[in-house]
């Protein structure tokens, strides 16, 4: 096996490739949502993603887990994935990222 041909994933890609995982109340990603407080990457290539939901009574908590691991086992690099869910603190509205602003703008809210 040649280590030249398994490069450790980068931050930048995880978070990328979870820009293909979207809320389904507010059709925008949960990255430029701000729903993605934190990625760790092992030397080893394991990701720990941590993921909050834009409201803690929101029932699909599972089903976003879930589509933050295929997107992140997408990665060339990446070998076991874990994401956790939190509320700690809870989202809101100055989470959201300049663009995800934008999205949030032509769809009409007052932001």
């Amino acid at each position: 096996m040649s280590s030249q041909t398994e490069q450790k994933p980068t931050k930048e890609a995880i978070l990328e490739a979870l820009k293909n995982v979207y809320d389904p109340e507010i059709p925008i990603n949960i990255v430029d949502l701000g729903l993605v407080y934190g990625v760790e990457i092992s030397d080893e290539g394991n990701v720990h993603v941590l993921v909050s939901l834009t409201a803690p009574t929101c029932p699909i908590g599972d089903y976003i887990l879930e589509q933050v691991k295929e997107a992140v086992r997408s990665v060339p690099g990446v070998k076991e994935v874990s994401a956790e869910l939190t509320f700690e603190p809870l989202w809101n509205l100055s989470m959201v990222s300049e663009d995800g602003k934008k999205m949030l703008r032509a769809m009409g809210f007052p932001i």
